[in-house]
């Protein structure tokens, strides 16, 4: 019986152009061979099974072979067998994780002043070199720099961030890509049919899309679907064999969120675990999920969907059910759930408390007809109020409390029309609240007495955003504010029917104007302020004679 070799290393590539997915750096490399431009020393950097290692391997074949063929090894002659089955003495491979002390490096440049035994170059390929320590990067250096003209470096490395810049501009630089699910796909076909297997498509794109952009990851999957389905391999047996959460369970969210329904989101749950699925894995496919809808319904077309037909399908007609704004609120919505699940003790009790809350999300309104209407009522409330010119004096006479509404009176006329929402959120409007100004203070005197004491002298600043500004004469007004700003807000809100932050700040004009004006007012002036005209109100103070 002959022995076993998994696919990654009975298919690994033999020259150059079997390399997938790194023309860039294939073609450069045989063009430098072809010319005899080779540089003393190269660094290939990138994500895990994408070619570096294979690439130094047909490096240093390619430049020991005694017969190349256009650049590359004809992997006949004795040099190439040698460093194929890896007791060449002139191509060491090193595994910088092992042997990243400087002991080893210096070993290593010992050894540099020994002529090749057999080829043309004595080639030194050390993969992970990140792994070295400082010592042993300093050690390397001066070597690095100025080789023996028969010596070539190859370094690999998946986190090209550690190496030190004075590494790195000794070397010339090939940074791999990750592999596109297309070109996996096209070379598990390629050893499906020499190997005799039976694959459907779907499949493969389920093994490719497995492998997230790794080759050497997607034929380790490979090998363990073929050793567990046989030499006929369906889709329904892949998501079985792996566990896959399968793409029928992501569109059953959106029929539920369609419909509302809580209890199936529940119970969805429930499958979910009872099958062993992990909840990050079905929240990240779901995520992807709602990027697809997003890709169908803006692009309108599905190339950009890595999945079958059948599903490019219904993500097409799904797409138009959902409004841009909804799919990138649920999207949004999932990828919170996705980073707080990390650090909850109680993983299913979030995702369930979630989902409920995932499929019960109204949807969003649209944004044009919420403006025409905001427009609308805003022109409807601050039109009486156009006859006001500027703002009040301050030796106005105070404006009568606000009625009391009933409380049916008061439901209707915060009622918003239907469709829009139940609070408003447009811009809050600075002539409207100057002219009410004195009203709002009368109002906080009413409500909350010892809040309005705290809050005389002060003045209505302005606005900003959905802040509203008012200057205050001391710290201790601001604190006054800022302890009782709910408070505030719900007194604002039940004034002008508009959310607001109320906030405080120093007011250095106004400050500098009292300072200056320092005659006590008018006795008439004073009984008529809102603080106690409220005190006359509702207390029954009266003047001392």
């Amino acid at each position: 019986m002959s022995e076993y070799i998994v696919t990654a290393r009975k298919w690994r590539p033999m020259r150059f152009e079997d390399v997938a997915g790194q023309t860039h750096v294939t073609t450069t490399l045989r063009n430098a061979i072809a010319t005899r431009r080779l540089a003393h020393a190269y660094l290939f950097s990138g994500p895990r099974g994408v070619g570096k290692t294979t690439t130094a391997r047909l490096l240093a074949k390619s430049v020991n072979c005694l017969h190349p063929q256009d650049a590359n090894p004809d992997n006949t002659c004795d040099n190439c067998r040698e460093i194929t089955e890896g007791r060449s003495f002139d191509v060491l491979e090193i595994d910088g994780a092992s042997n990243r002390g400087v002991e080893e490096i210096r070993n290593l440049r010992e050894s540099v002043r020994y002529a090749p035994a057999r080829g043309q170059y004595r080639v030194y390929i050390i993969d992970e070199v990140h792994m070295l320590t400082k010592e042993a990067f300093n050690a390397l250096l001066k070597t690095l720099e100025e080789p023996p003209s028969r010596v070539l470096f190859i370094f690999a490395t998946t986190e090209i961030h550690k190496l030190p810049a004075t590494i790195l501009s000794r070397c010339q630089r090939f940074d791999f890509r990750r592999i596109s699910i297309d070109e996996i796909m096209k070379n598990l076909r390629q050893i499906a049919q020499a190997e005799g297997l039976e694959m459907d498509s779907d499949a493969l794109l389920l093994v490719a899309k497995r492998g997230d952009g790794s080759l050497r990851d997607a034929q380790s999957i490979f090998d363990q679907v073929i050793s567990l389905c046989g030499r006929t391999v369906t889709y329904t047996q892949i998501v079985d064999a792996l566990n896959i959460v399968d793409q029928e369970l992501y569109f059953r969210v959106t029929d539920l969120i369609k419909a509302h329904d809580t209890k199936g989101a529940l119970a969805l749950v429930d499958e979910l675990l009872g099958r062993g699925h992990d909840i990050r894995d079905f929240l990240s496919g779901l995520i992807e999920h709602f990027r697809n809808l997003l890709i169908a319904k803006e692009t309108g077309a599905t190339s950009m969907i890595e999945t079958s037909d059948h599903y490019r399908k219904r993500y097409a007609e799904e797409s138009r059910v959902f409004g841009m704004v909804d799919i990138l609120r649920l999207q949004r919505f999932v990828g919170g759930t996705e980073s707080a699940i990390r650090w909850s003790s109680q993983p299913r009790f979030k995702l369930e408390a979630d989902l409920v809350q995932l499929v019960t999300l109204p949807q969003a309104p649209d944004v044009a007809d919420i403006l025409s209407r905001l427009d609308e009522l805003k022109r409807n409330r601050i039109e009486p109020l156009a006859s006001i010119s500027g703002p009040p004096s301050a030796h106005n006479t105070a404006p009568k409390p606000m009625e009391r509404k009933p409380q049916h009176a008061v439901a209707s006329a915060t009622k918003e029309e239907p469709g829009l929402p139940s609070q408003r959120v447009a811009g809050i409007s600075e002539n409207e609240v100057r002219a009410r100004w004195d009203e709002f203070v009368a109002e906080i005197c009413r409500q909350r007495i010892s809040l309005g004491s705290a809050l005389e002298g002060t003045r209505f600043l302005g606005v900003r955003g959905q802040s509203v500004l008012i200057g205050c004469a001391t710290d201790f007004q601001i604190s006054s504010i800022s302890r009782h700003r709910e408070a505030l807000a719900d007194i604002f809100r039940q004034l002008y029917h508009v959310s607001a932050r109320i906030e405080g700040m120093i007011d250095a004009a106004g400050s500098e104007e009292s300072g200056r004006n320092t005659s006590p007012p008018p006795s008439s002036a004073a009984e008529d302020h809102p603080v106690i005209a409220a005190m006359k109100r509702e207390l029954g103070a009266e003047p001392l004679q």
